[in-house]
């Protein structure tokens, strides 16, 4: 056998702790090697150490972080490079995709300007034009056009920062990519295509993969071997065949539970959940769109005036036409930059839209001044993919889920607080009174969607639009929070508008689904008729990219 590509032996890291606490360890004597042009899935639940694992393998940890055992690339210590040739080492011979894209992108530079930085600072010995011209065809490989180049990350989804994320670390042809929850904010269509270009990438230039995901259907389609972590320990290692046939570890069998649950629909029924009563006999819809579109100006810049280009007009959202009825939930799926969010957002008239209506009760939102717009999101709420980025890291959990009953003027003093242990305890957050002191940093991912859900349910809405509410989540806890919604919406008689990008959530969850493409709804219906009998190409082709695990 030729010489591993990548060793980690017997590695613990502890991150700063205080005083004499003894160190928590978040990776605890784990080994595994890569060989050249391998692909090996690491997955496990948020908080295992998986994240961690990859930024030691770069040395990207704090520095008072406490590191033990030993990390060689092609048999030479990584903890023992110089500045000097660990920068030559990050990105030419290891790449790391990060999960958040923002992380990566200067909100500064140009998508253009970030590419020509990365190349100058590595491969000096090409002119501007061949610079130009390696990450134009590299951008492409992830399709971002070309006439993207002069466009900054705010003018991007947050799928397509993904996949400028993803074009940066190609760039360089590197030897391995650890690619960290590289797809979870893709559609299944782009998410094919790049991991397909990897795995690619990996074959044609002998380059190894080490990819961390809590998508189990991924993992199991594009990865040679697996390891399973669990509290910072690799529980279980082998090839994806033997893993997902036949798990060992009780924990390893956990997981493949939880994600069956989601992909385990009965083909008899019309959705795992259909409301009581047939859509038809719900004749006045709660929310009505008609003939709505959020269009955007691109102005040209410097260049392109001298070269007397026009404005490029980008149809976010273009003659949608849409009812959703009461107690019913709406699936929304579609590629990453087709409109949905930018959808969520012009119901809820964040952004005021182009022209068309937006009827909520019968009550026409697009003419509501600010004031009255305010009070009637009282009744339309929104849960985010990313509970992190929209708690508060100042206020306590009690204090966050309290805010919108002082911004209504709902309640206040005892009675807010009283109304917040109730809604604590029945997003499963228990005790309730120790839950309500603490503070989003001391929760997990899937206890801080619990807090989302339970701050956007508090002023009692009779509409919750759920804009990829556990992408972010691994396998067990998604499975948790599905439940709960199931019976909070039972509970709070609530109609939900559910964004997503994974299919068999969709599926799982909704009584009709709307697929989106290029700002229009090409398809519309119940759940059993999209998955079993899809008329437009443009679903067919969604459903085929859809990873399942019965295929591994």
């Amino acid at each position: 056998m030729s010489e591993a590509l990548f060793c980690i032996e017997n590695l613990r890291v502890a991150y700063p702790h205080h005083g004499d606490e003894k160190p928590g360890w978040a990776i605890d004597g784990v080994s595994f090697t890569l060989q050249p042009g391998e692909r090996m899935g690491l997955v496990g639940e948020s908080g295992c150490g998986k994240s961690t694992l990859g930024r030691a393998a770069m040395r990207l940890l704090p520095p008072s972080s406490q590191i033990e055992g030993r990390v060689t690339f092609q048999g030479r210590s990584v903890f023992e490079m110089t500045p000097e040739e660990l920068r030559k080492f990050r990105g030419e011979a290891v790449s790391l995709v990060f999960q958040d894209p923002m992380t990566r992108l200067d909100p500064l530079m140009s998508i253009g300007n970030h590419c020509l930085e990365t190349l100058k600072a590595h491969s000096p010995q090409l002119s501007s034009k061949q610079a130009k011209e390696r990450a134009i065809a590299t951008l492409e490989k992830v399709k971002i056009p070309a006439n993207r180049w002069h466009q900054y990350p705010h003018e991007f989804s947050g799928g397509m920062r993904q996949r400028v994320a993803i074009a940066l670390a190609l760039l360089l042809n590197p030897k391995l990519i650890v690619a960290d929850e590289p797809t979870t904010s893709l559609d299944v269509t782009v998410s094919a295509q790049i991991l397909q270009e990897l795995t690619r990438l990996c074959s044609e230039e002998n380059m190894a993969l080490l990819l961390i995901s809590h998508d189990l259907a991924m993992v199991a389609e594009y990865c040679d071997r697996i390891g399973v972590m669990y509290y910072g320990k690799m529980v279980e290692m082998g090839s994806s065949k033997a893993v997902f046939q036949q798990p060992q570890h009780e924990y390893t069998q956990s997981l493949l539970k939880a994600a069956l649950h989601i992909q385990a629909v009965d083909e008899t029924e019309t959705g795992r959940h259909s409301s009581q009563s047939p859509i038809s006999d719900r004749r006045i819809p709660i929310l009505r769109i008609l003939e709505l579109k959020q269009h955007y100006t691109l102005e040209p810049n410097i260049v392109e005036r001298l070269l007397k280009r026009q404005n490029q007009t980008i149809k976010a959202v273009d003659g949608i036409n849409l009812e959703l009825y009461s107690g019913e939930i709406l699936g929304l799926v579609g590629e990453s930059g087709c409109g949905k969010s930018t959808l969520s957002r012009t119901i809820l008239q964040l952004i005021r839209p182009t022209a068309g209506k937006v009827e909520f009760l019968g009550q026409d939102l697009t003419h509501l001044s600010r004031q009255e717009m305010r009070v009637s999101r009282r009744q339309i709420q929104m849960v985010f993919q990313d509970p992190h980025a929209c708690l508060n890291p100042a206020m306590t959990v009690g204090q966050s889920i309290a805010d919108p009953l002082v911004i209504h003027k709902l309640a206040d003093g005892a009675k807010a607080k009283q109304e917040v242990l109730s809604m604590l305890e029945k997003v499963g957050l228990k005790p309730p009174s120790v839950y309500h002191e603490r503070y989003p940093s001391d929760l997990s991912g899937g206890q801080q969607q619990r807090v989302a859900i339970a701050r956007a349910l508090i002023t009692r809405p009779k509409l919750l639009i759920c804009d990829e509410p556990v992408s972010m989540l691994d396998a067990t806890v998604q499975s948790q929070v599905l439940d709960l919604m199931l019976e909070l919406k039972e509970e709070f008689e609530l109609t939900y508008l559910f964004i997503t990008h994974d299919l068999w959530l969709a599926r799982f969850l909704c009584d009709r689904i709307a697929v989106m493409n290029s700002g229009k709804i090409v398809e519309i219906g119940p759940t059993k008729q999209i998955f079993g009998n899809p008329q437009h190409p443009y679903t067919k082709t969604l459903l085929a990219a859809a990873p399942l695990l019965a295929r591994a």
